[in-house]
């Protein structure tokens, strides 16, 4: 149900210009989340990456100070294509996207649950690399 409800709001934000602090919550499996025209990105600490895995076109970069995290995450960001945050279970998403959605003039979708909640759905994450941004692969 939410990973339909995260199709359909990607669907009507292609149609209607971003409007600042948007935030969702949606559950999608991890083919939709790979499928949508969004950027993902994963706030979680380097040694959480190397752990469990990621996302194949994840941006690691981890959640600490939320100035340094929009400064480096702006060069990333594309006009209009919303930002979607995953972490382990889904707590840190929830705060992160609350913080940086004033700051940003796209949606930002938290993705509840986490890579745990993905792993559970059978999804086999994949080892994080340096492209991505991992520091300690």
């Amino acid at each position: 149900m939410r990973a339909l409800l995260l199709l359909a709001v990607l669907a009507v934000m292609q149609a209607m210009p971003a409007l600042a602090q948007q935030i969702y919550t949606a559950q999608p499996s991890a083919q939709q989340i790979q499928d949508a025209p969004m950027l993902v990105v994963d706030i979680r600490q380097p040694h959480e990456w190397v752990e469990t895995g990621v996302l194949p076109d994840a941006l690691l970069l981890p959640f600490n100070n939320p100035d340094q995290f929009l400064a480096d995450l702006a060069p990333h960001l594309s006009p209009g294509q919303p930002v979607a945050l995953i972490c382990r279970t889904g707590n840190r998403t929830a705060r992160a996207a609350r913080i940086i959605a004033p700051a940003l003039d796209v949606p930002v979708i938290d993705l509840a649950g986490g890579m745990f909640r993905l792993m559970g759905a059978g999804y086999h994450p994949e080892r994080p690399t340096r492209a991505q941004g991992c520091t300690i692969c």
